[in-house]
């Protein structure tokens, strides 16, 4: 194993986002944010360190792992795809999480559209709320393939209660 930083790429700074986003980089995890808002991620790197991107695409950029905790299926979509989307800056042999509680067919698709680029994707809704989110004791509902669930355990571990409050389940293909 390398002993140089993982690289995270964190979307979306609400009030789950953020805390969560802000225990990765306690973590040590050099973590780089996104918001639509601004001021709110410059209030996050105030308050975390880390940095700020002007667009998912470049938050994503050199990130081992992107995660996505945004509102519902269409903010998904917008931060995902087109040319400031994360996919547009992610590498082939990364990592794709949502943490938005979004539809099934939105999981399928964005499942699809990752691995075209050789990028692994992870389906993970947290449920714990704010509180939950602030004191790392999240629940993560994850669905995908066992060895993109045990990678990304580095980074769940940061901001889910363990062990039992793993839940593993997988949406029909």
């Amino acid at each position: 194993m390398s002993s140089h930083k993982q690289r995270i790429a964190f979307i979306g700074l609400g009030a789950m986002g953020f805390p969560m986003a802000g225990h990765l980089q306690r973590a040590g995890f050099e973590t780089c944010v996104y918001n639509r808002t601004t001021e709110k991620a410059k209030r996050w790197v105030e308050r975390y360190g880390g940095s700020m991107a002007l667009t998912p695409r470049d938050a994503a950029k050199n990130a081992e792992f992107v995660c996505l905790c945004v509102g519902n299926d269409n903010d998904i979509r917008n931060v995902v795809y087109g040319d400031t989307g994360v996919l547009a800056g992610m590498a082939s042999d990364t990592v794709l999480i949502d943490h938005t509680t979004a539809s099934a067919e939105l999981a399928r698709e964005l499942a699809t559209s990752a691995s075209a680029r050789n990028i692994s994707f992870l389906d993970a809704p947290v449920s714990g709320g704010q509180a939950g989110a602030e004191n790392g004791a999240l629940t993560i509902m994850t669905g995908g393939s066992q060895a993109t669930f045990d990678r990304a355990m580095v980074i769940f571990n940061c901001y889910a209660k363990m062990p039992v409050s793993w839940v593993r389940w997988a949406r029909a293909n």
